[in-house]
């Protein structure tokens, strides 16, 4: 428990710079498109899936080929352009082997909670009796 507030307070005042923001953006597209959870890839990254989401709203708003400076200009300093609403850009579609791959993980994933969760009902249904 200490140790979880001792990290939860470090990583709080950590500052990350505009370039790390627009590349960890680009590697949570990557990573969403091969079937990773988005917490999957905010735990990787050591960062928030809220803060993740942010960041990636702010690149979606940002005009093409805008600095990472432009993008997240630091407090107090406006963007250079009128952000507009738009949500995050789909990912792209992956190749029939890629789904199969992802499909294929996503099974075997499936098969081993079932058979957790089959262990488990059995293993409370014998301590109960």
């Amino acid at each position: 428990m200490k140790r979880e507030k001792r990290e939860a307070r470090e990583h709080r005042g950590r500052r990350h710079t505009p370039a790390f923001k627009v590349e960890a953006v680009q590697l949570m597209h990557e990573r969403l498109a091969t079937g990773l959870t988005l917490q999957r890839v905010s735990e990787e990254l050591e960062l928030s899936p809220d803060m993740l989401r942010h960041w990636a709203k702010q690149v979606a708003a940002a005009p093409t080929g805008s600095s990472p400076e432009a993008i997240f200009p630091g407090h107090g300093k406006r963007r250079p352009y009128q952000e507009r609403l738009a949500p995050l850009p789909e990912a792209r579609p992956l190749s029939p082997e890629q789904e199969l791959a992802r499909l294929r993980r996503e099974n075997e994933r499936l098969r081993q909670e079932r058979d957790f969760l089959k262990k488990a009902a059995a293993f409370f249904a014998k301590e109960s009796r």
